[in-house]
């Protein structure tokens, strides 16, 4: 009589011997993940010992076997996303400031919607129908949640839980197209002069007094279109202001976790991100006067620090360029906005590909999309060019 076939992560029946040295062994045919059955021995001073360290012996060998083959579709979300969290950290692929982004928003987005259901009855039209009533509150909101959702569910779907991903078939997020916020030049001016004017101290009541850093971190916004977080990330080895152009090397950002001090993080958000860029004046020159004030710094200190010499957080510089221009009657200004700000500059005035070098996008669409601000203005050289084609005779 031939044996029953075994399925994966099964043991036929386990038999009992003593071996030569007096001690039990006990023995059982295993499937393994790879579909092979083969033999696995372990041994007691008893019977029972033998049978219970055999167990133990296999236990361990399903610890090899996708984490899947605990899920089942009748398995709860949460059971699910659990899982999904937990090889994240294993593959360690992304970074834990996104990691813990993903937590958050499954957290905060996805688990009160879905964490009393079971992997079998999440849908398209559940999906679906989750996703467009996210989108009516907030559109970021659902596009976050659709991201989560769709990475927890494909995971199930890697490890045959689920036999199809239903976000696959979710229809596509729709907003209206929005035009990027920029400044113009007259208005980069009133920003400058009101953080001079606060920095100047004139009406300075209590506290420390303005360091001159909030204009200098401006000023280098401007002239490198970098992120916040990377020109607080800038280390006196990153900068070049003896050669004949003035360069900042781009090549960190400043993190802020809960819980966890702030701290320079040694690439910025992207590989293209790392970029050296060339200064203008106004931005060597305040560079200039930002090395002067710190004194003595070494190669890797902060240009740009707190007095107690540990990194500014974004939202303490945010929160401060805010506070500073409300003073001035100035609202609606933030950093992103000098990033698409220098990104329309170079755009009118040289081309789309240099500014999405600039701004270290790998993509023009990208630049296209969230950082050039549109121009009403037609090429003024349609008229010459009409006059030519439809002039009327002299009569």
């Amino acid at each position: 009589m031939s044996r029953p076939r075994l399925t994966i992560g099964t043991f036929g029946d386990v038999t009992t011997r003593v071996t030569p040295s007096g001690r039990f062994e006990a023995r059982a045919r295993y499937r393994d993940w790879d579909g092979r059955a083969r033999q696995v021995a372990a041994t007691g001073e008893t019977a029972k010992a033998a049978e219970r360290a055999l167990k133990g012996k296999l236990a361990e060998r399903s610890l090899f076997q996708p984490a899947s083959s605990t899920l089942t579709p009748d398995s709860p979300f949460p059971a699910l996303v659990a899982y999904w969290l937990e090889d994240i950290d294993l593959e360690a692929r992304i970074s834990k400031t996104t990691r813990n982004l993903y937590e958050r928003n499954m957290r905060t987005l996805v688990l009160p919607a879905f964490e009393s259901l079971t992997l079998r009855e999440i849908g398209v039209a559940r999906c679906d129908q989750f996703i467009k009533q996210l989108a009516k509150i907030s559109y970021n909101r659902a596009k976050q949640a659709r991201v989560v959702l769709r990475l927890a569910l494909e995971l199930a779907v890697r490890h045959e839980v689920l036999p199809r991903n239903p976000m696959d078939h979710v229809s596509r997020l729709y907003r209206e197209p929005h035009i990027p916020d920029a400044l113009t030049a007259p208005e980069v001016n009133v920003v400058r002069a009101a953080i001079a004017q606060w920095e100047s101290a004139a009406n300075h009541i209590s506290g420390p007094k303005p360091d001159g850093q909030l204009g200098a971190i401006v000023e280098v916004m401007l002239g490198t279109s970098a992120r916040i977080g990377e020109v607080l990330a800038i280390r006196r080895r990153d900068i070049d202001i003896t050669s004949p152009v003035p360069s900042i090397r781009l090549a960190g950002t400043i993190v802020s976790r809960n819980g966890e001090p702030t701290f320079r993080q040694d690439h910025p958000k992207t590989a293209r991100s790392s970029r050296v860029v060339a200064l203008p004046t106004f931005t060597s020159d305040a560079v200039r006067r930002r090395l002067a004030t710190a004194g003595s710094m070494g190669l890797d200190s902060l240009l740009f620090q707190s007095r107690d010499g540990t990194p500014l957080t974004t939202a303490n510089v945010r929160r401060q360029l805010r506070q500073v221009l409300d003073g001035a009657g100035i609202t609606g200004v933030t950093p992103h906005m000098f990033r698409r700000t220098v990104a329309t500059a170079v755009n009118d005035n040289a081309s789309i590909e240099l500014a999405a070098e600039l701004l270290g996008h790998t993509d023009t669409r990208v630049t296209v999309m969230h950082y050039i601000q549109r121009s009403e203005l037609v090429n003024p050289a349609t008229a010459a060019l009409l006059d030519r084609a439809f002039a009327k005779d002299q009569d």
